[in-house]
């Protein structure tokens, strides 16, 4: 073990990992083997030397011991440290009241009993009237009770007829289960990622015993269906929209069809947030989402499915007077070939990084949006940069074998070099796809620790709840006022409306 990895650091000896850790990593090791084994076929059908052969697989080990054993940070550059001169002393620490308006305050009076006596004098004192005041931030637990409704029934002095007051409409008639209980329930799970199994122990250190598990899961079924028109509209928000960024994550089917591995798509704009689960990774899924778009460009990584989407897309368009859509590519997938070509040794890919750093450094934040004229001007100034990458990467290719690290970064590199610019001449598009790519993190470390969906429906459950809850963070609205409100207004026979129209409203 150590002869073919190395020396494995303490921390990550067998004594010292859990088995859900232990076996994440034997996960891990056996897909990179089995790369190993399906790249060491294809070397057999190239003509390439032993040397180039052994040099190509002493880049695999080494990328598999980091894999198992190194750090996950992209980070190559550390920021500079400046002198700066000091400022203006710090403000005073803002009072709980001050920093939480919204929060309400209960006072809390403290008395002495029995009334003490001057220390001067002997006297007994007396109030003043006056008072010495501090603030605590507090929190009260979780409370569980039971609701009785008691609804008053009326009768007529004929004897003949008996009215019940009406129930009040909820989003699951007859359910023991109240709408708040509810709302409570799908977002613990969609939100803040606790699984139903965490949710019902959590409430039996609470004093709720033995709470049905499987009663809650259907609970988030029927609030997906009763929420399913905000989706809609969220569908409706990407289709309209002239870029689209697209990335896809697999998605585990434990029972309840003949695929295990599904795939949770996911395309975004600015305001919204739409995912969609299927049972497959074929490009025919993007394809249907671009077909019925008002899409121009699409920003995602280079993987064949988006490509094969938009040429369906673009077959069909032909004619119609639509524009024809465009890939952009990520930019970030570009640096990570020369990071990954720099951990294994290759000095030459300092050059790429330090210009990635500083076409990153022109860039403005995403909260920070200059105007259209402005972004324009910073994009011009990255042109230079990306122009010399690509004739270096260019010199450099042939020296290299193509399935080398370094060799694949150049060939990436200058391969789609017109869709890592095409963001030069559109401020719109974007530099690269983190943005969508952070969209599906939550269901990434979700499935970590609910593992899966058991049915289709569920599967549905999950893209229309984590779409609604992601486009809430797009328009940085509050979940649960949103759902709060919605439901609200749902049952008093509104209109469903997405995060976007709620923020627009308050």
């Amino acid at each position: 073990m150590t002869e073919l990895f190395g020396e494995v650091p303490k921390s990550s000896r067998l004594d010292s990992i859990s088995k859900e850790e232990l076996i994440q990593r034997y996960l891990v090791m056996e897909f990179e083997l089995r790369q190993v084994l399906k790249e060491n076929y294809e070397f057999r059908q190239l003509k390439i030397t032993d040397q180039q052969l052994q040099f190509i697989m002493q880049e695999q080990l080494a990328s598999l011991r980091h894999t198992l054993y190194g750090a996950s940070s992209e980070r190559y550059k550390k920021p500079e440290k400046k002198d700066t001169p000091k400022g203006p002393p710090k403000p005073r620490v803002k009072k709980p009241s001050e920093r939480y308006p919204n929060i309400p305050v209960r006072e809390q009076v403290i008395a002495m009993d029995p009334i003490p006596s001057c220390e001067s004098c002997g006297k007994t004192m007396s109030d003043s009237g006056m008072t010495e005041d501090s603030e605590q931030l507090t929190v009260i637990p979780k409370k569980y009770e039971i609701v009785l409704q008691k609804r008053v029934k009326y009768r007529c002095q004929c004897q003949s007829c008996v009215l019940s007051a009406p129930a009040p409409a909820r989003i699951i008639p007859g359910s023991t289960y109240s709408d708040e209980m509810i709302q409570d329930v799908v977002l613990s799970k969609y939100c803040d990622l606790i699984p139903i199994q965490r949710y019902v122990a959590m409430a039996g250190r609470s004093g709720l015993i033995d709470l049905p598990s499987h009663s809650l899961i259907e609970v988030t079924h029927s609030f997906a269906d009763f929420v399913s028109q905000a989706y809609t509209l969220v569908k409706q928000g990407v289709l309209t929209s002239r870029i689209l960024r697209a990335d896809e994550t697999p998605h585990r089917m434990l029972e309840g069809s003949e695929k295990k591995s599904w795939y949770l798509w996911g395309f975004s704009t600015q305001d919204f947030c739409f995912l969609e689960c299927h049972d497959t990774r074929a490009g025919d899924v993007a394809g249907d989402i671009l077909v019925n778009s008002h899409c121009e460009i699409l920003v995602s990584d280079k993987y064949a499915g988006y490509g094969k989407g938009t040429r369906i897309a673009n077959k069909k368009r032909q004619g119609s007077g639509k524009p024809l859509i465009k890939n952009a590519y990520c930019n970030v997938h570009a640096r990570r070939y020369f990071f990954e070509a720099w951990k294994k040794g290759y000095a030459e890919a300092e050059f790429y990084l330090d210009h990635y750093h500083e076409i990153y450094q022109l860039e403005p934040p995403a909260r920070e949006q200059p105007p259209p004229e402005k972004m324009l001007e910073l994009r011009a100034q990255m042109l230079p940069y990306f122009e010399a990458m690509k004739k270096r990467a260019i010199a450099e290719l042939s020296a290299y074998p193509s399935q080398s690290g370094y060799g694949k970064a150049l060939g990436y590199y200058t391969g789609n070099y017109e869709g890592l610019t095409l963001c030069l001449a559109d401020p719109e598009i974007p530099l690269d796809n983190n943005s969508q790519e952070s969209l599906l993190r939550n269901h990434v470390v979700g499935r970590k620790t609910w593992y899966g969906t058991h049915s289709e429906r569920g599967a549905l459950t999950a893209a229309i709840l984590f779409s609604l809850v992601e486009t809430c963070r797009l328009n940085q609205v509050n979940p649960r006022e949103y759902f709060r409100c919605l439901v609200i207004d749902l049952l008093a026979g509104k209109k469903a409306y997405t995060p976007k129209d709620f923020r627009d409203q308050k």
